[in-house]
């Protein structure tokens, strides 16, 4: 059988419409089944029922949702939904065991100082920082799909909540509050921070609903790095008054750095030679055991837990010396056993921390998704940024109802989990176990615990944010874009806040990106000496009369006038007839009229309405000039915007092509005259036989 009635098929070698044969494929008929059964013949089909054919589309997306909602559909949901179902029984109990329960048990023991001391920085008790290192960990060991990412506490979010805690619920002026009194602010702190934990928490679980994961990408790298070098540094000046023993009040708004500073200093005076002389021991203590912990990571069996260490020497100082009554040592004090009563956050503070609530999702997310994306990525496994919503908004939304405040994924705690031996998510169950027995046995040892040791606990752990600036020198060379967004972002984290700062910096590095798209030059092609590609051009043209154009950037709004100086300049459409000057340069003299112009559209991702109006007016006013336009490597999604917008109506379809080789050798066909064939036009393209 020669062909099928009704459809089109490819024409000859030696035909002259073989340059179109992929325009012909794209428009031969659709064979379906009936057109099938049509054409060859085959057994009578049932006559469909008259809704089924009237709503087609609505048929197949029920049959799709009941194919789904099967038995095997229903299982394959659960198992995405809740992860332990898939690899808990692919576990191996004997190879891995030993390894999640001594990596679980150690970030269990660094949860419990690092939990208080981040507290502090939400403006909330010490015990709530307890808590949010047990909720929130036990809830994504179920819905996670990190095997070594650890959760709770995190110091950017303990001080974006801590800056929405104090603008809400401010200390009074006056200061001596009685203990009623502290009791109620201490209330009233932790429900606006459950309220920001929950807002945080739903605005994720929405994302999730709406499949958002995607929106992780726009904080990029340098920007991400910045933000947690500038927020160190924000942790380091607010723990100043903590390590010196100075009763202040928390600066919050723009330039708080620097009103913090200028109130230290001021107050320097009145500093207390006990908490100093506790917080530089502390300081002389932590640092070099985590500077031993990362030089001689992997001769230690077990990083060294220098925070239990310090937490336990300062308790027994300040109990057998009674620094407390003595020299007035601010201290930890009770710490409520047990679990505190579930509690709805007041719904009616969400208008007034949804501004809070919304930068804080996008930076647990985005710090999230990356941690978990490194070491997915090490270890050889993937990660579902949809479920990752899923389970961090679920995380902080239930947490948030048993006084917790926002929680994300740590660096730190992350780090020591890895190199503990931790393979699963098991490993996180043996971390609240740690912490639960804190919570139901061990507190009242904590009793006597300095508070200026968990400022210290606090500036330590910032430790890797603050070395992330060794990097800026490589980042330097590597991309000077890159350096320009990372010193923006940085600048305004320290200058403004940690809000306004991030949204500067994901505002700047989207403008940088706009802007390298704007700032791309059409790219005059060749055909390298011996071979069929096309490359970069230095000088004029090789072929008089030919020119092969490749645009590489999406054409929009944004593009479209550069498109279009770009487009005169090499075609010669502007006011002059043998001059012109070039969008960047000076005035050049054009050589030989161009004929035949070939656009290399593999470059162009989409085009919008403005963009494909461009090229519609671009054809109209090739068609005046008598230039023969072809366009090459047009995408399915760019072609259809294009005959939405009218081309068509402008070029025939003879002149739309798969390749740029194609045009080229159809286009030089043109031009050599007698050479009308494929065979012809590779002759005279020098392509050999």
């Amino acid at each position: 059988m020669s062909g099928i009635q009704g459809t089109r098929t490819h024409p000859g070698a030696g035909d002259t419409s073989d340059l179109k044969y992929p325009l012909g494929t794209r428009l031969r008929e659709a064979l379906t089944e009936a057109r099938f059964h049509q054409l060859f013949g085959g057994e009578e089909q049932e006559p469909e029922l008259p809704a089924e054919r009237r709503f087609p589309r609505l048929f197949g997306l029920w049959r799709l949702r009941a194919r789904a909602c099967s038995g095997t559909g229903a299982w394959r949901l659960l198992q995405a939904r809740l992860p332990p179902l898939h690899w808990l029984p692919h576990y191996r109990w004997r190879a891995w065991l030993l390894g999640d329960a001594v990596a679980g048990v150690t970030v269990g023991i660094v949860h419990v100082p690092q939990g208080m001391a981040f507290a502090l920085l939400a403006s909330v008790p010490p015990v709530f920082g307890l808590y949010t290192s047990f909720f929130p960990v036990l809830i994504y060991s179920l819905l996670g799909t990190g095997r070594h990412l650890s959760t709770g506490t995190f110091a950017i979010l303990s001080l974006m909540t801590g800056s929405a805690v104090e603008r809400l619920v401010p200390e009074p002026l006056a200061g001596n509050l009685s203990g009623t009194e502290k009791e109620q602010l201490d209330a009233q702190r932790v429900g606006v921070a459950a309220a920001v934990a929950f807002g945080s928490g739903a605005l994720m679980l929405g994302m999730f609903v709406l499949q958002l994961g995607v929106l992780s990408t726009f904080l990029s790298e340098p920007v991400v790095k910045a933000l947690t070098s500038g927020v160190a540094l924000h942790v380091l000046v607010s723990q100043l008054p903590s390590l010196l023993g100075l009763s202040l009040p928390r600066q919050i708004g723009c330039f708080s750095l620097f009103k913090t500073l200028a109130a230290v200093l001021t107050a320097l005076p009145r500093s207390s030679p006990a908490e100093l002389t506790i917080s530089a021991l502390s300081l002389a203590l932590l640092v070099p055991v985590k500077e031993l912990n990362v030089r001689f990571r992997d001769r230690l069996p077990t990083p060294i837990p220098g925070e239990v260490v310090m937490v336990l020497l300062a308790s027994v100082l300040c109990f057998t010396s009674s620094l407390d009554t003595r020299y007035h040592v601010q201290i930890v004090g009770l710490l409520p056993g047990g679990f505190p009563q579930p509690l709805l956050p007041n719904l009616a503070e969400l208008p007034r921390i949804l501004a809070d609530s919304l930068p804080i999702a996008l930076v647990t997310f985005a710090v999230s998704a990356s941690l978990a994306s490194i070491y997915a990525d090490k270890y050889s496994y993937t990660i579902d940024s949809n479920q990752e919503l899923l389970a961090h908004g679920a995380s902080n939304l239930i947490s948030s109802l048993f006084s917790c405040f926002p929680n994300s994924a740590t660096l730190a705690t992350t780090s020591l989990l890895v190199d503990a031996g931790g393979k699963t998510q098991l490993a996180g169950l043996f971390s609240c176990i740690v912490v639960l027995s804190v919570l139901l046995w061990l507190g009242p040892f904590f009793y006597y615990l300095p508070k200026a040791v968990l400022a210290c606990i606090n500036i330590s752990s910032m430790r890797q944010m603050f070395f992330q600036m060794q990097e800026l020198p490589q980042l330097w060379h590597i991309s000077r874009v890159d350096f320009a967004v990372w010193m923006v972002t940085w600048v305004a984290v320290v200058t403004l806040n940690v809000d306004l700062g991030l949204a500067v910096g994901v505002v700047f590095s989207m403008m940088t990106v706009v802007c390298r798209t704007q700032r791309v030059q059409c790219l005059a092609l060749g055909q390298a000496e011996g071979t069929e590609l096309y490359r970069p051009l230095r000088g004029s043209h090789k072929v008089p009369g030919l020119c092969i154009l490749s645009y590489p950037t999406p054409l929009y709004f944004g593009t479209r006038g550069q498109f279009r100086r770009n487009l005169e300049w090499h075609l010669g459409l502007g006011e002059g007839e043998k001059e012109t000057s070039k969008p960047d340069g000076p005035t050049v003299a054009v050589a030989e009229p161009v004929r035949v112009v070939v656009l290399d559209f593999s470059g162009v991702t989409f085009a919008d309405a403005a963009g494909a109006r461009e090229v519609v007016q671009l054809a109209s006013r090739c068609r005046d000039a008598r230039i023969h336009l072809l366009l090459a490597q047009c995408n399915a999604s760019v072609l259809g915007t294009l005959t939405r917008a009218g081309l068509l109506d402008r070029v025939t379809p003879d002149q739309l092509f798969v390749s740029v080789q194609d045009a080229a050798a159809y286009a030089l066909g043109s031009l050599v005259r007698g050479s009308s064939t494929r065979s012809e036009s590779r002759e005279a393209l020098g392509c050999g036989k």
